[in-house]
């Protein structure tokens, strides 16, 4: 077992996921270390589609796991930093691995223990933070490296089957199996961070499958772990969420052809904001802060000073759940934007949304 130190983990209020608690819920990020966060063929595949692929038996579905993990196991490593470690998934052959922007923080050099227990030094690539996705590189060849199969998370309905496979407290090449609880999930990590279309999953996922691999029955990896639920003071059992692989799609091939992403398929304003609140402290919206020359938000004469208080009908009381509202949106839309001006005057206005790898 790794002796590397367990990272301080973050806290985020999810009431909106779990709203029926009577607990305050977080999200803790599942990497380890102190400088961390923690159809081509069916996505993903029920228990009844497995079972009558065996004949309807349960030891027909026991084998569809084994052969997963011994098919995927070998494409999924270990990433270590000077002050924590992560999981990672094998991207091509070329040696570039997709893990989180949140497993690699602010190193820049790693060391790679793959499936077979050999370890290979890597270099950053790139990181998105957005999307909490980044890539490295082994430094050196490795004969018979494995990519991973990365499939269509689109296509999962609730209820498919799927296994983590990472490196949960350092303890490399570990499975858990559960089912896909929601598809398309936004959750915002704090610090300005929102994922939109993560997959919720009940499979067990903790400090150390940061980046690992989330897998259908039919091999292929549909979502990068990235975060589970706690109410505080232990893991709330059954809720963790992974990176959709169609974002991982779009994201990778960007990092490893350029190190940087120009096209992140996400909506933005072309603003920096921070939170409004009355003379009483209640949310009042998104003080406007500064506005990006020409962008979706100066086009529409948005203005510094202005609070943008609702995006196409729903309000924003906060710089959080704006950025909610706009995870959930597409670049191209045109939305129509509630501001109240510096002078007390509150027009609308249309705005069409940018990219937001591109502000």
């Amino acid at each position: 077992m790794s002796t590397k130190k367990e990272v301080k983990t973050r806290s985020w209020r999810a009431a909106a996921v779990l709203a029926a608690m009577s607990v305050t819920v977080a999200l803790v990020a599942t990497s380890t270390g102190a400088g961390a966060f923690e159809k081509a063929a069916p996505a993903g595949r029920t228990v009844k589609a497995a079972a009558n692929a065996g004949g309807g038996s349960a030891s027909a579905i026991q084998a569809a796991f084994v052969r997963v993990v011994k098919a995927v196991s070998p494409s999924v490593v270990e990433i270590s930093t000077t002050s924590g470690l992560g999981s990672g998934v094998v991207y091509d052959a070329k040696g570039d691995i997709v893990t989180n922007a949140h497993v690699v923080g602010n190193a820049g050099q790693f060391t790679v223990s793959m499936s077979n227990g050999r370890q290979v030094a890597a270099r950053l690539v790139g990181m998105y933070a957005p999307d909490d996705l980044a890539v490295i590189r082994l430094s050196s060849p490795v004969p018979g490296l494995k990519p991973a199969s990365f499939g269509n998370s689109a296509a999962l309905e609730v209820g498919d089957l799927v296994l983590a496979i990472g490196s949960p407290f350092g303890l490399a090449g570990s499975v858990t199996d559960g089912i896909v609880s929601f598809n398309g999930r936004t959750l915002s990590e704090g610090d300005g961070v929102v994922l939109p279309d993560l997959v919720q999953t009940s499979a067990a996922i903790n400090p150390g499958n940061s980046g690992g691999a989330l897998v259908s029955l039919s091999g292929q990896v549909v979502g990068i772990p990235t975060l589970a639920a706690s109410n505080g003071s232990s893991s709330a059992a059954g809720v963790g969420f992974a990176i959709a692989s169609d974002t991982v799609k779009l994201i990778a091939p960007q990092l490893i052809n350029s190190g940087k992403v120009t096209k992140a398929g996400r909506a933005a304003l072309g603003i920096s904001g921070v939170d409004g609140v009355t003379f009483t402290g209640e949310p009042a919206g998104v003080i406007v802060t500064a506005v990006q020359v020409n962008g979706p938000a100066a086009r529409s004469k948005i203005e510094v000073g202005d609070v943008i208080t609702s995006i196409g009908g729903r309000a924003t009381p906060d710089l959080t759940t704006l950025q909610s509202v706009l995870a959930d949106l597409k670049p191209g839309t045109q939305v129509k934007v509630t501001v109240t001006s510096q002078t007390g005057q509150k027009p609308t206005v249309n705005v069409v949304l940018g990219d937001l790898a591109q502000m």
